[in-house]
């Protein structure tokens, strides 16, 4: 058990009987009436996110979860395969626990989180930032710009679409925000 001054971002905790991620969090002081926090949780079962508000000091229930670093191996109809980089273990995940499952690349490192008391998985984390390499996108039209932020469809070696820049061609490494699934920067060679 704790309280609410123990809120952090990636902090896990029950409520509601399901068990959630804290997202974002803001511990408000109103000039009349009592402190509080208000957060944005995402569900670590489901996907689904959900504004909460707590008085300030109010008990929660916090789940200790353990960090691993797994390889993405493949996907069938099974789940999507990681392997345990120290133990060679390998786990099968639901897409349900994964976010922007479409972006994984064969061979990716990322973090599975660990319910500690019953050793469940929680959720998969990709870093932040990816690489992909474009395998697809139409050319960009030569005087098309006349508005900035012009953008075109482009599939990525991992077959997901994404929205790049007209001057990126077939055979480019993009930079990949994973939270948000959209183009950061044309990697250079």
């Amino acid at each position: 058990m704790g309280n609410t001054s123990e809120i952090r971002n990636g902090l896990c905790l029950n409520f509601n009987n399901d068990v959630w991620s804290v997202v974002e969090f803001l511990h408000v002081k109103p000039g009349k009436g009592p402190a509080f926090v208000r957060c944005k949780l995402k569900s670590l079962t489901n996907g689904k996110v959900v504004d909460n508000t707590w008085p300030s000091s109010h008990k929660i229930d916090i789940v200790r979860v353990e960090r691993r670093k797994y390889q993405f191996l493949y996907k069938d109809d099974m789940g999507f395969h990681f392997m345990d980089t120290e133990s060679y273990e390998q786990t099968a995940l639901n897409e349900q626990l994964l976010e922007n499952p479409g972006l994984l690349k064969e061979g990716a490192m990322v973090e599975i989180l660990f319910n500690t008391a019953d050793d469940t998985p929680l959720t998969m984390e990709m870093p932040q930032y990816i690489q992909l390499e474009v395998t697809y996108t139409e050319p960009g039209d030569r005087g098309n710009t006349a508005s900035t932020n012009v953008m075109k469809p482009a599939t990525v070696e991992t077959g997901t679409e994404i929205k790049v820049p007209l001057f990126i061609n077939i055979g480019d490494i993009v930079k990949i925000d994973t939270a948000t699934a959209s183009y950061v920067e044309r990697v250079k060679n």
